[in-house]
Formats: structure tokens, C-alpha cells, sequence
């Protein structure tokens, strides 16, 4: 059973792919491919698995499709349209990218990307994300809307387009991951991976695809060490390195291998911090940590993805080598994250390792006030009382 579930699952976003081109429609698409999906949980236990499950699911899909339009008084589905050996990268990547569209707004697109290429239900997408169903029903219908309205070109970016909206793909599946990676959401980990992989899958070639998927799995390596038995965070310092996920790392560090070769003059900014993640990764513990190369992967990340947080995160590392006074400066140099609580966190704990108590609880203070997810407002708590002692 669980390898007919993998199969339906897995074959489900292509037959939406091809049903999506061949009736030009979403919402069509969507319903005649559930239709086909549920036929074939229902008939295959017992007459077993096709030998083709994409040709008999796409067949299956067409029928349904065609008889949907006829009762719409709508004319018939060109035969062509439906021919059995699709042209399966294409069609995903075009799938991918429409769902993925910088016309749509970004929780929209994360819904649509979770529920047609993740096959998730709406139900599951709204546990995940931790919001009510309702609520993600109308992203749906909204972000559905929008694509007929501004005809939203089901295609692959020409040249000229694509490395920028990859990155815009590569970002929405990211920002699927991290939350699911920062609310304890496996659901959501899980899904980002396997669209990683997809993507990465659909183009071997390109560097942000490859670096994208080094990096969640080196990140997601990580997971079983990641909480206490009570639930509360571990720092990277105190975890557990034999729980991490070693074949995720050796994964993860090959994939990166191969990003970087694709990228010699100029690396892509994923694929940085995949290097960033190896590093850690590959450290046997965090006293023996490079931090000379770990911060020489962040000047290589300024020089292609200049940003507040990387910032950040470099004077972080910096402390690391160079101690707190060495970072400090650079931490208080950064303007542009007052409402990040983690600039304050930072901020905080160079100051109460500089012995200066009363700075680091104002710091602590400042954090606490932002918005934080409870396992995160509970390690700042237990570290603010340190700064009484």
C-alpha cells in the first residue's frame, strides 16, 4: 500500500502538468487529475498496479477532463492535447514556475505549490502552515483567480528571465522549508525537500537548483539533534553530532560539489550557504568548527546576496574566532533589523560574554518584545536570567 501511495503521489504532478497544458486551465486540471487519482487508490489494490500507472492515470485524467467540458457546454478537448508520452520536464517546469509566478503574492504561492505540486489537501496545507483551512481555500481560489485574470503564461522563463524567477521558485520552496524547519512541521520539511529534488531533478544544470537542495538537506541533517527530549531548542554547540543525519550530509556535500562546478566565476547564493552548512556539518565537533572558512563563505555570500542577516550571521562567526569584542562593532553596524529579534538576541549575548550584564537584559528585552515562536521566547528567557546572577 505504501508503494501505491508513493505512486499516485509522485505520478500526480505530472498528470497535472500535462492535463494543465493540454486544457490550458488550473482548476480543470486540478479536478480531473484528483478524479484519476482517486480511481486509482480505489482499483488498483485489487486489479493491481499498471504496468504504465502515468499513461493509465493521464488517460484516466483525459476522460474526466473532456466529460467535465462537455457538461460545461465548452468545446471538446483537442486529442493531441493529451498525447501519453508528455513531455514530462517541460511540462512540470512549467507547472513549477506558474505556481511560482512573482505576480502572485508569496503565501499564495506557497499554498499552490504545497497543494498541486506537493499533492497535499487542503486540510493537510492548513495543519502545516498552522492556519484555519478556510483560510487557505481562499488563497487557493485567489491565487487560481489570478492566474486567468492575468493570464499567467504556463511556460519555462525564456533565457533572459529564468535565472530570476528560478531564484523567485528556489525562494518559495525555502521559505516552505523554514517553516517547517523553524514550527517543528516535518510535513512541511518534507515537502520542500522532495520539491527541491524535483527541481533539481527538472534542472541538473542550473546552480541554484542544486544548491538549493544541498542545502536543505544539510540543514535538515540536523533534526533529530535539533530538540531536547522536553522539546526545548539545542544549540549548535551542545548538540548531539552522532544523531545527525550522515547520509543527508554526504548527500548534501555531493550535490554541493557539483553546484559549485556549475558555478566557478560566480557561485550561486544557495549554493554558498550550503558551503556555510558543510562546514558545520563536517566539523566533528563545535570547538574543531573552520570558522576561518566559514567566514570566508559568508564574504563570498556578500559579494552575491548582500543582506542584513548575512551580515549577521558573519559576526557571529566572527565572535566564534575572533571573540565578542571583535564582533560587537560589526552587530551595532547593522541598522537595518530592529524588528529582528535575532539582531537583538546577538546583540545580547556579546554583551553579557563581555561581562556587561544590564546591556545584555535591555538587549534580551528587546528581543522578547518582537514575535517569536515559543521554543525560541523560551531559550531567550532562560538566557536573560543569566544576565541576574
Amino acid at each position: 500500500m505504501d508503494e501505491l501511495a508513493r505512486i499516485v503521489r509522485d505520478e500526480g504532478a505530472v498528470v497535472l502538468a500535462a492535463l494543465v497544458r493540454g486544457t490550458g486551465r488550473l482548476d480543470l486540471a486540478e479536478d480531473a487529475t484528483q478524479d484519476a487519482l482517486e480511481k486509482a487508490l480505489l482499483t488498483w489494490p485489487a486489479a493491481g498496479i499498471p504496468d504504465n500507472p502515468r499513461a493509465w492515470l493521464i488517460v484516466a485524467a483525459r476522460r474526466r477532463a473532456i466529460d467535465i467540458m462537455r457538461r460545461e457546454a465548452l468545446r471538446p478537448v483537442k486529442e493531441a492535447s493529451f498525447e501519453i508520452d508528455v513531455a514530462e520536464n517541460t511540462d512540470l517546469l512549467s507547472l513549477i514556475f506558474m505556481c511560482c509566478h512573482p505576480a502572485l503574492a508569496v503565501e499564495a504561492q506557497v499554498v499552490l505549490a504545497l497543494r498541486t505540486l506537493g499533492g497535499l489537501s487542503t486540510a493537510d496545507v492548513a495543519r502545516a502552515l498552522l492556519v484555519p483551512e478556510a483560510t487557505v481555500a481562499k488563497r487557493l481560489t485567489r491565487a487560481k483567480q489570478k492566474i486567468q485574470q492575468a493570464r499567467i503564461p504556463y511556460r519555462v522563463p525564456p533565457g533572459a528571465e529564468l535565472p530570476a524567477r528560478l531564484h523567485g521558485v528556489a525562494a518559495t520552496v525555502y521559505l516552505i522549508f523554514n517553516e517547517g524547519y523553524t514550527n517543528g512541521a516535518p510535513l512541511l520539511v518534507g515537502e520542500a525537500i522532495r520539491l527541491a529534488r524535483l527541481l533539481a531533478r527538472l534542472m541538473p544544470d542550473e546552480p541554484a537548483a542544486l544548491g538549493l537542495l544541498a542545502l536543505l538537506l544539510l540543514q535538515d541533517s540536523r533534526r533529530d539533534a535539533r530538540l531536547s527530549p522536553a522539546g526545548d531548542p539545542v544549540l549548535l554547540a551542545d548538540q548531539d553530532r552522532s544523531r545527525w543525519d550522515r547520509a543527508a550530509i554526504r548527500e548534501g556535500v555531493t550535490v554541493l560539489g557539483t553546484a559549485l562546478r556549475r558555478s566557478p566565476d560566480r557561485p550561486d547564493r544557495y549554493a554558498v550557504q550550503a558551503a556555510i552548512a558543510a562546514c558545520h556539518a563536517l566539523s566533528p565537533s563545535y570547538d574543531r568548527t573552520g570558522w576561518g572558512a566559514v567566514i570566508s563563505w559568508y564574504d563570498v555570500l556578500l559579494t552575491v546576496h548582500d543582506t542584513p542577516v548575512a551580515r549577521l550571521n558573519r559576526a557571529a562567526a566572527v565572535a566564534e574566532r575572533d571573540g565578542p569584542a571583535a564582533a560587537l562593532p560589526l552587530v551595532e553596524a547593522i541598522t537595518a533589523l530592529g524588528s529582528y529579534p535575532w539582531w537583538h538576541a546577538t546583540r545580547a549575548e556579546l554583551l553579557l560574554r563581555l561581562g556587561r550584564p544590564a546591556e545584555a537584559r535591555a538587549a534580551f528585552d528587546a528581543a522578547l518584545a518582537l514575535d517569536l515562536a515559543p521554543p525560541a521566547r523560551a531559550h531567550l528567557e532562560s538566557r536573560r536570567l543569566l544576565t541576574s546572577t
